[in-house]
């Protein structure tokens, strides 16, 4: 299977909180909900189609908690997301959840890039990361993540915890998709291609 990372960020990275002022506070972070003013019709399907792809979840214990609390209670029967992320199978990796409560989950536990590892060995389409900020640095860092999926909100926070942080391998990405909603939020789709390249520039004529 794939392993992909969907993740939203503003424009200067912060990707926590961007459902509510609430979601996440962690380390006093006040300026949640920078997503929402932004969500438009576009945003969704894509979004859907995202999802359409996932054959489970993987998560982290931390986010894994927060979906498990607020996902089995959103009763609009319009909501195109509730259904499958209710029902997709989720794989925890933690070693200090017990068991999971929103089933089906499976927790995986030891040393996370290698259960990882074995879990991504296993046929099918995609496990998705959704949230669980550290543990996609980890598995990133690892070389584990085929495809990174990116929303770009128009909202520039000068604080919050950004997209990567930590220690970790210097990461390339290809482009292989991109375009912009109506509401201003850009999707960037990225395929991994190792570790990054580097180079010295020599001036303009080596590009021409």
């Amino acid at each position: 299977m794939k392993i992909t990372i969907t993740r939203f960020v503003t424009l200067d990275g912060v990707s926590q909180g961007p459902g509510s002022p609430d979601e996440d506070t962690t380390d006093g972070f006040t300026r949640g909900g920078w997503l929402v003013p932004h969500i438009d019709a576009a945003f969704v399907r894509r979004t859907s189609d995202w999802l359409d792809l996932a054959d489970g979840l993987l998560l982290g214990r931390r986010t894994y908690e927060a979906f498990a609390r607020d996902w089995p209670e959103i009763r609009d029967p319009a909501d195109p997301f509730t259904g499958r992320m209710n029902t997709l199978p989720k794989y925890v990796v933690s070693n200090t959840l017990a068991e999971g409560t929103w089933h089906p989950a499976t927790v995986l536990r030891g040393d996370p890039v290698r259960a990882v590892a074995e879990l991504k060995a296993r046929p099918g389409r995609e496990l998705q990361i959704h949230g669980s900020a550290r543990l996609g640095d980890t598995l990133l860092s690892a070389g584990l993540i085929d495809t990174l999926r990116l929303v770009v909100a128009p909202t520039v926070l000068w604080t919050g915890r950004r997209f990567s942080a930590g220690p970790g391998a210097a990461s390339g990405l290809r482009l292989v998709r991109h375009d912009a909603t109506p509401a201003g939020l850009l999707f960037l789709e990225y395929t991994t291609t190792g570790e990054a390249p580097r180079g010295e520039y020599e001036g303009v004529a080596a590009f021409v």
